[in-house]
């Protein structure tokens, strides 16, 4: 009998990601859902993370950057690729996740209304495997993203699929028709924010964004004492208020933004106990200026 089920291409983005690729393979192929195949991307990888995959999933197929495109340009390449194939969704991974063995399945089966055009798992930290790290996203009336159940115990307080502003980018299923709807991520972030923007596009044009809370993933990359490195705080500068400007935001949350900005760059620089910030304030400069002169992509620093 033929499998009449949609085609779902992963894609996993990686960069370096040698010590954690193989765990996040291994947890695709228990995929449970019957039409699956996975694309693995390279944003030029300097370590033995692609000769890996090579060796050990040899069915899995590989595109290679050949350098650092950022997630914006490096996942838009993949879904180039997994379109040229036939693919109705796509789920866009990050190297250093693991996946449920149902989620796959239970986000496609969640996406019973044609318009539901993005889905989201809960994540959990994988070092703490019942603590949420994103229930789905939400943007306040000040435009300041939040995840829903952040760093809470997973009590089953998120029991139904529900809609949401946005899904974490470290896991979303995307639906082809979508993406030929809206066009692909705005590759002017490079990292940070570029998902919350493909959110906010998407739900302007229609589409519901859906958190599945049956469907899980564990990610290693953010943990409840992350403390993030200086070019996390040029991107999240500079992309806050490209996100601000792209989106027409008012003018409370410009105000807002500019004034939490400000206040946190005169904290850094004069105040004493903030000395060992000093790299942080000097990407946070850096992203302003970046913003200010219209310079995108990849940050210089």
């Amino acid at each position: 009998m033929c499998d009449t089920a949609p085609l779902a291409t992963t894609l996993v983005l990686t960069r370096n990601s040698s010590r954690d690729i193989v765990d996040c393979l291994r947890s695709l192929e228990q995929q449970t859902y019957s039409k699956f195949q996975v694309l693995v991307v390279d944003n030029g990888s300097t370590d033995d993370a692609i000769a890996t995959v090579r060796c050990e999933f040899p069915c899995v197929t590989v595109v290679m950057n050949g350098e650092n495109l950022g997630f914006a340009e490096g996942f838009n390449r993949g879904m180039r690729c997994a379109r040229t194939i036939g693919s109705d969704w796509m789920l866009l991974l990050n190297a250093d996740t693991v996946v449920d063995p149902d989620c796959v399945s239970k986000m496609v089966e969640a996406a019973d209304d044609s318009k539901i055009g993005i889905l989201g798992p809960t994540i959990y930290h994988a070092n703490e495997p019942t603590i949420i790290q994103s229930a789905g996203g939400m943007l306040n009336s000040e435009w300041i993203p939040y995840h829903r159940g952040q760093n809470e115990l997973d009590q089953g307080q998120y029991s139904e699929p529900t809609d949401v502003d946005w899904v974490s980018g470290c896991a979303m299923l995307v639906k082809t028709k979508l993406v030929d709807s809206i066009g692909c991520l705005d590759e002017r972030f490079f990292m940070y924010e570029e998902e919350l923007d493909w959110c906010i596009r998407a739900r302007r044009a229609g589409w519901r964004i859906l958190h599945v809370p049956q469907a899980k993933v564990w990610h290693k990359g953010v943990q409840r004492d992350y403390h993030p490195k200086p070019f996390v705080t040029y991107y999240s500068t500079r992309n806050r208020f490209l996100m601000l400007a792209k989106h027409r935001a008012p003018a409370g949350a410009w105000v807002i933004a500019w004034a939490q900005t400000l206040r946190t760059l005169l904290s850094w620089t004069i105040k004493p106990k903030w000395r060992m910030m000093r790299e942080h304030r000097d990407a946070m400069w850096l992203g302003v200026s970046d913003f200010l002169r219209h310079r995108w992509g990849k940050c210089p620093i």
